[in-house]
């Protein structure tokens, strides 16, 4: 009886936002005790938020246009299974290519792997996100161009291995989440 009242609390529990509760709770608590640093507090997470909006709504914006324009069946050809070479090539470029805070992406991800994407082109793209072109200048300055040649191939060559390495563990796996026509590469 008692297990079944608890699972029912926490059940419960599952639709309150718990988190900003818990983070105006200590906000508030800060603020009764130390006014100043509460007052800090709040400015700086106000400019963390600030600079979030931007990249969550450019991901936000291509996510409709995914909604809007894209076809499961062309992620599927571009990302899933038997897309081959091309669907390596395109998530190694547009790892490479994208900006913003990772978290930014996992959003627009998991919309592209329920729409077909494998687990490999997925790790693909996250793994190329350290390979940054604006940034290869300055590190060519620190380390020269040989090391920064080799990382970058290393880098790029190290991110198809690790999307093999989840193709094939999670093959498995994939087959009952996705429906026919859509198991990963």
């Amino acid at each position: 009886m008692q297990s079944a009242q608890k699972s029912k609390n926490i059940k419960s529990l599952r639709g309150t936002p718990l988190f900003p509760v818990l983070v105006l709770v200590t906000y508030g608590i800060i603020f009764a005790i130390l006014p100043d640093k509460a007052w800090l507090a709040v400015r700086s997470s106000g400019t963390v938020f600030l600079k979030l909006l931007q990249p969550l709504a450019c991901v936000f914006i291509v996510m409709l246009v995914l909604n809007l324009f894209v076809k499961p069946a062309q992620i599927a050809r571009f990302l899933g299974k038997g897309a081959g070479v091309k669907g390596i090539i395109f998530s190694v470029v547009a790892g490479i290519i994208s900006m913003g805070p990772i978290f930014v992406w996992y959003p627009l991800l998991k919309e592209v792997k329920e729409r077909g994407a494998g687990n490999g082109p997925i790790a693909i793209f996250l793994y190329n996100r350290a390979v940054k072109p604006f940034l290869l200048p300055v590190m060519i300055a620190y380390f020269g161009w040989a090391y920064v040649g080799i990382l970058t191939i290393l880098t790029v060559s190290g991110s198809v291995a690790v999307g093999y390495c989840l193709t094939v563990l999670l093959r498995n796996h994939s087959k009952r989440r996705y429906p026919h026509g859509f198991e990963q590469i």
